[in-house]
């Protein structure tokens, strides 16, 4: 992963904006050694004002989220930095990453071993199954959705190199009030394994580095969401309280 140092400090030049984002991200590179690096650009200026979350807090939920990735030792969120003097003013910068959408569709009851279906669907060819896997890489981000209240997981968000797992567009997490939206419902009610169990009970105790970036309230929420899980031991289900599922669903 690139260093953070790197990141926060090296020079920037703005390739363009990324068709797809709402909030004005900007494909960027910087000189973090021999070769230029590409990166992803975030300026807090260009965020697109949202009715359920406070103006001008994404691009800080984002630096968030990269810092519970770290107190938890799992490496799920690309390396994150905080630059205050990016050319549209202060802002989240994070590596590329090149890596493919990691959910699967599949035909009926054709959903291969090691993969768990989450959604039935319709498609101009026929009735398909969405299903994402359900490897350690992929439990570890069940997690970290859950903690960090994540409210949009698509599977767009998720994205698989050879080895690795990452999460990337954490905007919309870390509200007070339960938001939980993703397409990795595949584990509800499955036991939480005990390596998990061991790395966030580890976490509580540096919950506190979130404060940075959030509010008191937002920390322990986290807090308590850390808890509740511990608790229950199990991965929770849909509520029907609220909307579980993001749209689109990639």
């Amino acid at each position: 992963m690139i260093d953070e140092t790197c990141l926060r400090e090296a020079p920037m030049r703005v390739l363009g904006r990324l068709p797809d984002s709402s909030n004005n991200a900007l494909l960027c590179s910087i000189d973090c050694g021999a070769e230029p690096v590409r990166v992803v650009y975030k300026p807090q200026a260009g965020e697109r004002p949202l009715w359920d979350f406070p103006s001008g807090t994404l691009c800080r939920r984002e630096k968030a989220a990269a810092v519970l990735d770290e107190v938890l030792g799992w490496g799920l969120v690309p390396a994150t930095a905080w630059r205050s003097d990016g050319p549209a003013g202060p802002g989240i910068v994070q590596e590329w990453i090149d890596g493919d959408v990691d959910l699967g569709v599949f035909p009926p009851r054709q959903v291969p071993s090691g993969w768990v279906g989450v959604v039935d669907a319709e498609t101009a060819d026929g009735p398909v199954v969405v299903a994402h896997r359900t490897d350690d890489l992929t439990v570890r981000m069940v997690v970290f959705d859950i903690l960090a209240n994540n409210a949009d997981r698509k599977g767009g968000h998720l994205l698989r190199t050879d080895d690795r797992l990452f999460g990337i567009d954490h905007g919309v997490t870390f509200h007070v009030e339960p938001k939980l939206r993703t397409v990795l419902w595949g584990l509800s009610g499955a036991s939480l394994p005990e390596p998990m169990r061991h790395d966030v009970d580890g976490a509580l105790d540096r919950l506190s580095e979130l404060e940075e970036w959030l509010t008191i309230e937002e920390v322990h929420h986290t807090r308590r969401r850390a808890e509740q899980l511990l608790a229950a031991g199990t991965f929770p289900a849909p509520s029907g309280q609220w909307p579980a599922l993001p749209w689109p669903l990639i």
